[in-house]
């Protein structure tokens, strides 16, 4: 981040006043704050903290371990069910 704003800074030469140095280098600090949150956006758009959404068809894993849960926590509603 130092080296961008001293890059702001060095080509624009040198400013009227005060103000004009702090309002460059305020844009300067925005510009760089969006592109890198879009660049976190983009690494983060590919990663889900949620699973998928069911699809027929689709392959689904864990269900042993569930129906275990299922079995220990309501055995008299699925003991005709399990062979």
């Amino acid at each position: 981040m130092n080296y961008q704003l001293r890059k702001v800074t060095k080509n624009r030469g040198h400013f009227p006043n005060d103000q004009a140095a702090v309002k460059l280098l305020w844009l300067a600090i925005c510009n760089i704050e969006d592109k890198r949150a879009s660049e976190w956006a983009k690494v983060m758009k590919g990663t889900r903290s949620s699973g998928g959404r069911l699809l027929e068809g689709a392959k689904t894993t864990g269900w042993n371990q569930a129906l275990q849960v299922l079995v220990l926590t309501y055995p008299e509603r699925l003991e005709g069910h399990l062979g």
